[in-house]
């Protein structure tokens, strides 16, 4: 059964230009998901199709009025349906809440702007999704990432290998990638990808997205179950950065500390 999708924005081309092309667009030719783009002044009130509205007690910006999102619910949404709001107090969208979402059959956005939506608006949806600690104009290019995360994941979207490898599907950030030339400006690929050895190409990537993954991201490692393979190369790595930090010329002679990455 192909995902359905409902999108609730003022800004319909925000959200329909992105998804029209590359990935999103191929998933949905080939009748693997519905996405559609709808314009919430739909359900707006009175001859102006009012959305919004001042917010009570003072203060800048305006609301979404609940009316409106009560309206266009009653419309769209059916019991096998998931009412996600885009809210920077929601949840923090990681990769297991987009396999979630990927075995759901019916998915709602509802996009605020500008101040957010009214409280009451919150006990009509079923989750509440942030995609960072940032403000954005709108809840639409939040919905866009969600969305992509999402149909990339639907079986028979892309190559399933390329899922199986990429960052946080493992738990892990993904190993370094190569392609030609095998040289370039004196850096060149490493030996062990070019050895025909797969079995070694395959330790030397777990290596690699271990020592990625401590060095940018070692958050992801806390609590994290670890196979004995896992568990010996890390151990490898740590004593490496031991003594990387302490010889002349390693992380402490240049900064007197050794310094994490950003991803």
């Amino acid at each position: 059964m192909a995902l359905e999708v409902d999108v609730l924005t003022l800004f319909p081309p925000m959200v329909e230009g992105p998804l029209g092309e590359s990935i999103p667009a191929r998933i949905q030719e080939r009748g693997l998901a519905t996405v559609r783009v709808h314009d919430l002044r739909g359900w707006g009130l009175g001859r102006h199709r009012t959305v919004d509205d001042y917010t009570y007690g003072g203060g800048a910006g305006m609301v979404l009025r609940p009316e409106v999102v009560a309206a266009a619910l009653g419309d769209l949404r059916r019991p096998e349906s998931t009412v996600i709001l885009l809210d920077p107090a929601g949840r923090v969208f990681r990769q297991a809440i987009a396999h979630d979402l990927a075995d759901r059959s019916h998915l709602v956005f509802v996009c605020p702007r500008y101040e957010g939506v009214d409280e009451r608006i919150r006990a009509m949806v079923d989750l509440e999704l942030s995609i960072g600690d940032y403000v954005l104009t709108g809840g639409e290019l939040a919905a866009l990432v969600i969305i992509d995360a999402v149909l990339r994941l639907l079986p028979g979207a892309i190559d399933e290998a390329s899922i199986a490898e990429e960052s946080f599907a493992a738990g892990l950030l993904e190993y370094p990638q190569y392609t030609r030339p095998a040289t370039f400006e004196g850096v060149s690929v490493p030996p062990v990808l070019v050895s025909g050895h797969h079995e070694e190409v395959r330790k030397w990537r777990l290596r690699e997205s271990l020592r990625r993954t401590i060095e940018r991201r070692p958050d992801l490692l806390e609590g994290r179950v670890m196979s004995k393979e896992e568990t010996r190369l890390l151990g490898e790595l740590r004593a490496e950065a031991a003594v990387e930090a302490v010889e002349p010329g390693g992380p402490d002679a240049r900064s007197g500390a050794a310094v994490e990455s950003g991803d």
